[in-house]
């Protein structure tokens, strides 16, 4: 029996509209966004959370026993279900197995329907002689926009309306009504449960009290069939005909069918952050709290969709994105109706160029049909983003005379070091940023390959590139040079952004000597086992630890704090400077991708947490489920270090496993 509850590693099921579940797998909701029904009404975006959670008791002969656990106000724990959790996995969806003190199994298992807000949930005896076994559920309900918290007041409804085996609430007008389908017994009995405490919103510096209104019980006698609960909002499950076990069933068979097609748990994590908008797709940058975000979806897309194979996905997602072009720059936020678009990145519209080119390759080797009016809405984008930034856009962004790329005013930023706390920006990186200048560099290298004006324009800022961002005192580059626009000023602070000088772009910025001294130096400076810190330690500002209220954490979001995304491009960079041997990709298997894949069963489950503290042990800080940090893990396996011999479609491979059974 466990004496401590495991709410620490989180598990996710998404419905490939914005929506999903989430959890922890002692039970304990630690999170606002953790629940049952968090459903999107316009696809990805109006996410709310609907249903939040159960409470549930399994009574015997022996005794009436929980299943549940919740966290209240001073940290009361109660009930204790998570007491008597044998075992987890998320595999093929979340399941958990309770042993109650008197002998009796339970299972329990959720599974979220693709396509459509609808989540299964089923629990069964698994041990023999049983019979008296008795279930009670209560839905905890809320209503409420999915960043926000809830609290009881009078306007919240909990009256019912019963059809068969279906019961509908619509606590507020503003939201969807929510339908249970169930073979059980509902009895009405409303009431409040007040104070749930919310340990990572408190640790967060957030609001971490909410309560929830519960507006009556199922009952199931568990002896001798499965009990069965399905909840979704009404408009979805009127489209579901059957009793509650048909339509359960119908659940779990389509999604069983649809996960067997994915060749390792990696690639159907992968698959989570692709969801749809419109007519066609987008990628969530992570779960919980992110939307589709413009540098995160043009960075993670090579290894979600492109380098998976997932080609009409891609091709959905970069002609999205194609239309909101502007003097250049592309939003880094995708912009909803009613809403301005946001123009405050200098890499976002230049990782786009490198995702289409890497598109337009992977689609040749394919034999993928791309149309020839996409093809064009795809090259017109790319030509309309150089010609921009080579004439000059906003903010200062503009090809200089160097042939190198100047960016920045005061008080923004711009590159992916984007923190800012009270109007101040922590890592502002105004003039020429280092992984700027292999991005720029590496479109306009492309872009010549067909188009002759942009091959000078690449030769000059190659050899100024080479010049002046060498610091021969620390065999390294610079972070920036012509710091604020001030020519000859150079910022020597030692940043992972280097790397992406030698990794992790089609051409490397450097070669030879200086390419291995680049790559020594940040694998002896920032590289730990999820990947590297964003500031060297012993460089002022270094913080080890990523803790405290919004302020404190964003001061120092990459002043230390590892990034797994930053895996990718290292570990291409470490194998280029060895010449691709077969000795060097497998060192660098064991080396640097078998970290990445042990901390799949680390935090949230089968995934790549955002970032982790700097210092060992490197715990898993930020969002759980990172889009781009799951991209890059896939993009190394699948294109710089794949296996000689793949698994066949549908059995995971041993370089993609993930999470099976978790004893706990």
């Amino acid at each position: 029996m466990r004496t401590d509850p495991d709410d620490q590693r989180e598990w996710l099921e998404t419905d490939g509209l914005g929506g999903f579940a989430s959890g922890t797998v002692g039970g304990i909701r630690t999170r606002r966004y953790h629940g049952l029904l968090l459903a999107a009404s316009n696809p990805p975006t109006g996410r709310a959370m609907l249903v939040n959670g159960i409470e549930a008791f399994v009574t015997t002969s022996k005794g009436r026993f929980p299943l549940s656990t919740q966290r209240y106000a001073g940290d009361v724990v109660y009930p204790e279900g998570f007491r008597f959790i044998e075992s987890f996995t998320t595999e093929p969806c979340p399941t958990w197995r309770f042993r109650l003190p008197d002998g009796t199994e339970i299972e329990q298992q959720l599974c979220i329907r693709q396509g459509a807000p609808l989540l299964a949930m089923r629990w069964r005896i698994a041990s023999p002689g049983r019979a008296d076994a008795r279930l009670e559920v209560r839905p905890l309900l809320s209503g409420r926009d999915f960043h926000s918290m809830h609290h009881e007041n009078l306007g919240f409804r909990f009256d019912p309306t019963l059809r068969e085996d279906r019961v509908t609430w619509q606590p507020y007008a503003a939201h969807p009504p929510i339908t249970a389908c169930a073979n059980a017994k509902y009895e009405h009995q409303p009431t409040w449960y007040r104070n749930f405490l919310y340990s990572e919103e408190r640790n967060r510096g957030f609001p971490a009290s909410e309560d929830l209104g519960s507006p009556g019980t199922f009952t199931w006698p568990l002896g001798g069939s499965e009990a069965v609960l399905v909840l979704g909002t009404a408009a979805t499950l009127e489209r579901m005909a059957g009793r509650a076990e048909a339509v359960a069933k119908a659940i779990r068979d389509a999604e069983a069918e649809r996960r067997r097609q994915f060749p390792s748990p990696v690639h159907r994590a992968a698959d989570q952050y692709v969801v749809k908008r419109g007519a066609g797709k987008s990628i969530i940058a992570g779960y919980p709290w992110f939307g589709d975000w413009g540098r995160d979806s043009f960075i993670s897309i090579r290894g979600l969709c492109i380098a998976s194979g997932r080609l009409e996905d891609a091709r959905q997602i970069l002609l999205a994105w194609a239309p909101y072009v502007s003097e250049g720059m592309l939003p880094n936020r995708f912009p909803d109706a009613g809403e301005a678009p946001e123009y405050n990145s200098v890499d976002a519209a230049l990782w786009y160029v490198v995702a289409v080119h890497e598109f337009f390759l992977a689609a040749r080797r394919a034999r993928f049909a791309i149309d020839a009016e996409e093809r064009r809405a795809l090259q017109a984008a790319v030509d309309a983003i150089l010609t921009g930034y080579r004439r000059g856009t906003r903010f200062g962004v503009r090809a200089d005379g160097d042939g190198l790329l100047a960016a920045g005013e005061p008080g923004l930023q711009l590159t992916w070091m984007d923190a800012r706390v009270n109007g101040r920006c922590i890592t502002q990186r105004a003039g020429k940023p280092v992984e700027v200048q292999a991005l720029w560099l590496n479109c306009l290298w492309l872009a010549g390959a067909t188009d002759p004006q942009w091959r000078k324009l690449f030769d000059a800022g190659r050899r100024s590139f080479e010049v002046r961002f060498w610091n021969s005192k620390n065999d390294a580059l610079f972070d920036v040079v012509d710091c604020d626009h001030r020519p000859g000023t150079v910022d020597a602070t030692f940043r992972p952004n280097q790397i992406l000088a030698v990794g992790g772009l089609p051409l490397p910025m450097l070669e030879g000597a200086r390419a291995r001294a680049v790559v020594d130096a940040v694998e002896g400076r920032l590289l730990t086992p999820l990947g590297l810190r964003s500031l060297a330690p012993g460089e002022p500002g270094y913080c080890g630890r990523y803790c405290g209220g919004p302020e404190e954490r964003d001061a120092v979001y990459h002043q230390g704090p590892v990034w797994p995304w930053l895996a990718g491009p290292f570990i291409d960079a470490w194998v280029r400077v060895r010449g691709k041997t077969p000795t060097a990709k497998a060192e660098a298997r064991m080396r640097f991708v078998e970290p990445l894949l042990a901390h799949l069963d680390a935090a949230g489950l089968g995934h790549v947490s955002e970032i982790a503290d700097g210092d060992a042990p490197h715990t898993p800080r930020g969002c759980p489920f990172q889009a781009w940090s799951v991209g890059e893990l896939v993009r190394v396996q699948e294109t710089i270090l794949p296996l000689e011999d793949k698994a066949p479609a549908g059995a995971a491979s041993k370089q993609c496993a993930g999470p099976v059974v978790h004893t706990v």
